[in-house]
């Protein structure tokens, strides 16, 4: 497997720093998980990170801090990567079993029409996170984006104009982009989903129904 689509070191930063929210955290440790060079250059942000720390002066730590520490820890701490070393007929990475009670026959799918089925996951901040099953060469609506979406393939395949996004790629779509996933015909497609703000449906009749399907 050859992931040609990986996450920037912005977001790996991020990640390191626990500045992403819940959902966020979760695409980015299944990525870091069905990826080794994204894996590689994480764990060298974090040595760096880590040298920096251990040069910086001391500082005075702030009113609160030690309570804010310990409330982040019993809030539960994020998502982590496991490099996968199971087979890949192995759909869910380490860091989504987890959310899912088990693999992949664990999930309890909701249809939402012509085929396609999506799970809500837990969070427990704004952001919202999803698992999408996508029948072979079924197309998405148009939209936008009212914030940032982050989507991890799992399974399969889906084409986005002249990009082809296979197991272990993601898209990351901003205010900037509008556009129209295909999932690539032969076998079923099925990403994991973060969202931080509803999508902008073009058509009306998604704009009809999304309100029932929360995204």
């Amino acid at each position: 497997m050859q992931v040609t689509h990986q996450i920037g070191d912005d977001f790996l930063a991020a990640y390191a720093a626990g500045q992403l929210p819940e959902a966020f955290d979760l695409v980015v440790a299944s990525h870091l998980s069905l990826c080794p060079p994204a894996r590689e250059r994480y764990d060298a942000l974090e040595a760096l990170g880590g040298t920096v720390l251990e040069s910086a002066p001391e500082a005075e730590m702030s009113a609160g801090s030690l309570e804010a520490t310990l409330a982040r820890i019993a809030g539960g701490a994020s998502p982590q990567p496991e490099l996968a070393r199971t087979k890949t007929c192995d759909v869910l990475p380490a860091p989504l079993r987890d959310y899912v009670g088990g693999s992949i026959e664990s999930v309890k799918w909701r249809p939402v029409g012509m085929g396609v089925k999506q799970a809500i996951l837990p969070m427990s901040d704004g952001a919202s996170a999803r698992l999408l099953y996508i029948p072979g060469g079924a197309e998405m609506p148009d939209h936008g984006h009212g914030g940032l979406e982050m989507t991890l393939v799992l399974k399969g395949a889906f084409l986005d104009g002249a990009d082809r996004f296979g197991r272990g790629d993601v898209e990351i779509g901003d205010e900037d982009l509008v556009h129209h996933p295909v999932a690539e015909a032969g076998e079923p497609c099925i990403c994991l989903a973060a969202t931080d703000a509803p999508l902008k449906f073009s058509g009306w009749l998604p704009r009809l129904v999304q309100p029932f399907l929360k995204i």
